[in-house]
């Protein structure tokens, strides 16, 4: 009789305990989340185009839609969330329904960068090493003296030789700094090398000889993503950074038309990369796909190709001196993410204002890592995702 009544004790204990932990939303299950993970970011892609798709002031304007590129067929329905759609179809299909996003601010859900310059080393830096740091005040090729997470994932046994970043823009070598980190990085006009190149890689690196950039010091987005996946299927990396930089450079030309076609080629990309993830063993049920941006831009015709804070532009963007209090609104972008760990919720609305500085973090939670391990002083974990 004894006997039984202690086992009716433990299992009421048991179960007490589980209830517990079901009801406290404050707890992260490490054992629920992903071993591998993507970390896509869109170089300047606006929060306004990516929530309510191609913006009518623009894609009417004869300024920044040019002849023959049948934009206006492509990306245009007067319903916003069909519009939407148009343009970036598996994000909201997929991503969002398997995952959550947040960045909307007609609906409040809220998300900025911390740093004081609202351009793109500083956001990266702030993305990456989870800490502001103000003397990153330009676009220069500076070693970043911040440690990013994939830095400190380096000195971990489990993820050596295990991490890899690939950019469209020739300064992510810096942002990471590639001389003390030793991190795999393939960036700007770098060929694939450093581990058995594949055919296609071979192929790759004859073509981005061939095929020239509109830009000095970004390549085509599609090297990089081709470079990426190659890797990706030949070396099997932990934990993989992809940086698409067309966005923000056809922007800053002011081509409208060739922005909405890049966000939604980048779009079939992501789409390419979760379906590869999904039917290669290893990464299959088993990766967390996160995707961001790291500024934001102006919201009309007058200023949406630029972005840079008030005190930006009385320095390293004074090119910009025409907008005596920066570029209003550059300091808002945007974050999604699904996979292990994530929990389905959609859009999600904030109760406050989300900082990019918290990306750092939520990576190695994601991870199933100690973020006040990496670093104390590094952004809190976004809470929206879990």
């Amino acid at each position: 009789m004894l006997k039984n009544l202690y086992l009716i004790m433990l299992l009421l204990t048991c179960f007490s305990i589980n209830v517990n932990a079901a009801t406290d939303t404050s707890a992260i299950d490490n054992s629920a989340t992903g071993k591998n993970l993507v970390l896509v970011t869109i170089d300047g892609l606006r929060w306004q185009e990516l929530f309510s798709g191609a913006d009518a002031a623009l894609l009417n304007n004869k300024k920044f839609v040019r002849k023959g590129h049948h934009v206006q067929e492509k990306f245009w329905h007067d319903n916003e969330e069909n519009r939407r759609q148009l343009l970036m179809p598996f994000f909201w299909n997929t991503v969002v329904k398997e995952g959550m996003v947040i960045g909307n601010r007609k609906i409040g859900s809220n998300m900025s960068i911390a740093n004081q310059w609202h351009f793109s080393y500083p956001g990266y830096s702030e993305i990456f090493t989870g800490v502001v740091d103000h003397s990153i005040n330009s676009n220069k090729k500076k070693l970043n003296p911040q440690i990013s997470f994939l830095e400190w994932l380096n000195t971990k046994n489990e993820y050596q030789h295990k991490l890899a970043a690939f950019g469209s823009w020739d300064v992510f070598p810096y942002i990471l700094n590639k001389d003390r980190s030793q991190l795999y990085i393939n960036a700007g006009f770098d060929s694939a090398e450093g581990y058995a190149l594949s055919e296609q890689a071979k192929l790759l690196n004859n073509l981005q000889t061939e095929i020239p950039s509109p830009w000095h010091n970004v390549r085509l987005d599609s090297f990089t993503y081709r470079y990426a996946k190659d890797y990706l299927l030949t070396v099997k990396p932990k934990v993989m950074i992809i940086a698409l930089g067309e966005t923000d450079d056809f922007a800053h030309d002011g081509h409208y038309d060739s922005y909405l076609n890049s966000a939604h080629q980048t779009d079939k990309f992501i789409a390419d990369l979760w379906h590869t993830l999904q039917t290669t063993p290893g990464y299959q049920d088993n990766t967390v796909l996160m995707i961001t941006t790291d500024h934001g831009r102006g919201s009309n015709a007058d200023d949406w190709q630029h972005h840079a804070s008030k005190l930006a532009v009385q320095g390293y963007m004074k090119s910009l001196k025409a907008f005596p209090n920066g570029i209003v609104g550059s300091e808002n972008i945007w974050f999604a993410a699904m996979g292990p760990g994530v929990i389905a919720r959609g859009e999600i609305k904030t109760t406050q204002e989300v900082k990019q500085k918290q990306i750092a973090a939520t990576a190695l939670t994601l991870l199933g890592e100690d973020p006040k391990v990496f670093n104390p002083n590094a952004g809190s974990v976004i809470k929206e995702v879990f």
